[in-house]
């Protein structure tokens, strides 16, 4: 039932990071597993999605972060790997402004990245978002003005 009520939410926010079809279903497995073992830590201070989406996010960066490593380039450059994955992958065949976008976004760094997608895709509060990073409003909402200034120059570049 929990997985029919947010598997298709938490999938796209995980997609969005990652990129690949593939991985973000290893991400969601893996997050509706880890959901399951901890069950029992979960406190009912936040809702259950804001919980799941905590969990969704670390996976699907763990996975950024393994990709980094598997292919023994800096965390730094992953965002190249992740842009050419985008460019042949058949979610990202739209218009040529949300390829750009998309590529835009690629380049921001993951925690950055993360911070958009929330805001921007899920329309997601600042109080939700801080329940699931553990971060501060006020430094979301910068992480978020960041991030969206840093797109804007990509964006003017061209």
């Amino acid at each position: 039932m929990i997985i029919d009520l947010y598997g298709r939410k938490l999938y796209w926010h995980i997609r969005r990071l990652v990129i690949t079809h593939d991985d973000a279903d290893d991400a969601l497995q893996n997050t509706f597993l880890n959901a399951w073992k901890n069950i029992g830590s979960f406190r009912s201070e936040s809702s259950l999605l804001t919980w799941l989406w905590a969990i969704a996010t670390n996976e699907a960066l763990n996975i950024i972060r393994r990709r980094g490593r598997e292919n023994s380039v800096a965390l730094d450059d992953v965002e190249e790997i992740l842009a050419s994955s985008a460019e042949g992958s058949t979610w990202f065949d739209g218009d040529a402004a949300t390829v750009r976008l998309q590529n835009a976004i690629l380049k921001l760094p993951e925690k950055q990245r993360a911070v958009f997608n929330m805001r921007y895709f899920e329309e997601m509060t600042y109080e939700d978002m801080s329940a699931v990073t553990g971060t501060s409003v006020g430094a979301l909402k910068a992480s978020y003005h960041h991030a969206v200034k840093k797109i804007e120059q990509f964006l003017d570049r061209d």
